[in-house]
């Protein structure tokens, strides 16, 4: 009878890690990850804000809001809260509508907007 080898190592495991869709596909201080979004932001920030209400089937005029802001999280079931959305938006709210313009920009190259 002839003898088995013995296996001494394990083989590694590979983890896929791909976009989820329940999360911000970026943070809100990644400008840097298109700054295209982030100019725009910046120096014109009423035409952003009119750009992500109509992607959103929304009015112009609810662009930079708490309530924006939650209902496109509530729509993707992105984890946060009310309070969590209104400390965003009142302290930062240039960086908060660039977050969103930026993750309905990937959810469209994904397929999933």
């Amino acid at each position: 009878m002839e003898a088995q080898p013995m296996v001494v190592t394990q083989p590694p495991v590979l983890v896929t890690v791909q976009p989820s869709r329940n999360y911000w596909q970026t943070g809100i201080c990644d400008c840097f990850n298109d700054c295209g979004v982030c100019l725009c932001g910046m120096f014109c920030f009423p035409c952003m804000a009119c750009q992500v209400a109509a992607d959103m089937n929304e009015c112009c005029c609810c662009g930079t809001s708490v309530a924006m802001r939650a209902v496109y999280r509530t729509k993707y079931e992105i984890p946060g809260s009310i309070c969590g959305d209104n400390c965003i938006v009142c302290c930062c709210p240039v960086c908060s509508l660039c977050q969103i313009q930026r993750d309905i920009n990937r959810r469209k190259a994904m397929g999933i907007f």
